[in-house]
């Protein structure tokens, strides 16, 4: 069988696409359609002596009859299952260290994840420099927010009247 350090990486590739894409997953346990992702990812399946059909087949195969997950030791046979269609040339052993060398030490591959562009409109519709009006009163020079000061207006109730801008100044005009 394969040395200690490869059986390491292998286990270490399972528990990694055990938990992609479930926030909840531990990595003890694998579902199908991780196990479909690792054989894609990892070029288990060729689309030729391998499909995903045959992928699926074997996953049930190793699987518990009311299961719907696998361990780390049903994944190590549902290797060993794949492994001479795949490697049909190879013995029995040779098959299953080779398919091991295509899965261990990796991950899964994010795929299509869809970047977030600012383009035409949207750029100019978030420049805060260009905002005017009461919206410019909600930004600092730097284009970040003031938060609840830049949102509500604070009642300056300090005069006679309010909102009055040469509050202070009376008793400076009147001592003529």
């Amino acid at each position: 069988m394969a040395g200690s350090e490869e059986m390491a990486s292998l286990e270490e590739s399972f528990r990694k696409f055990a938990i992609y894409g479930d926030t909840k997953a531990t990595g003890q346990e694998m579902n199908g359609k991780n196990w479909a992702k690792l054989c894609k990812d990892c070029k288990v399946t060729d689309g030729k002596s391998i499909t995903s059909t045959d992928v699926d087949i074997v996953f049930s195969k190793v699987k518990g009859k009311s299961a719907r997950v696998i361990n780390y030791e049903e994944f190590k046979k549902a290797l060993e299952e794949l492994a001479p269609k795949r490697f049909k040339d190879k013995s029995k052993e040779e098959a299953y260290e080779a398919i091991c060398q295509l899965v261990a030490g990796k991950e899964p591959i994010n795929v299509g994840v869809t970047k977030a562009k600012t383009v035409g409109a949207v750029e100019r519709l978030t420049d805060t420099s260009k905002y005017t009006g009461s919206h410019k009163e909600r930004f600092d020079e730097s284009g970040k927010g003031k938060g609840k000061s830049g949102r509500e207006n604070i009642v300056d109730t300090s005069g006679y009247v309010s909102a009055y801008k040469n509050a202070g100044t009376y008793d400076a005009k009147v001592k003529k």
